[in-house]
């Protein structure tokens, strides 16, 4: 299997709680690898450009408020089947469905607040990727 790479947004929810560090160990100790990190604020045009996609979802305004509510980290993790590993480690969008053990069932607030993104896909993390980083910025 071909090494891919995917995008991970460490959420205002956990770098409020200072809680960045215990994220990034969990992503490297399941095997990805991080090539690419900046700390930034979204601004509000950044996050509905981002969010896009949900536009006619009932839940777009309030995730554009939530990530514009403080700093994110914008990250590139890589991996044999980043993708999939990324989103094993995150766990189910829901904390309530999530399972023992991943990023969301341990730390997560809410629904909402549940402190990652990550790509679905490896063509939306290509998207998002580029979205965020230019090539000179990934470093493997």
């Amino acid at each position: 299997m071909a090494v891919e790479q995917t995008l991970s947004i460490i959420k205002p929810d956990a770098t409020r709680r200072n809680i960045t560090g215990a994220i990034n160990a969990r992503l490297e100790e399941a095997g990805l690898r991080i090539v690419a990190q900046k700390r930034i604020r979204l601004g509000r045009d950044q996050a509905e450009a981002f969010y896009d996609v949900h536009k006619e979802r009932p839940f777009y305004d309030s995730l554009c408020e939530f990530m514009t509510s403080g700093p994110v980290v914008v990250q590139v993790l890589e991996a044999e089947n980043a993708v999939a590993l990324n989103r094993e480690v995150m766990g189910a969008t829901n904390p309530a469905d999530a399972a023992p053990g991943t990023i969301r069932a341990d730390l997560a607030e809410s629904l909402e607040a549940n402190s990652v993104h990550g790509s679905d896909s490896p063509d939306n993390a290509a998207r998002e990727v580029a979205f965020f980083f230019s090539d000179e910025e990934i470093v493997g």
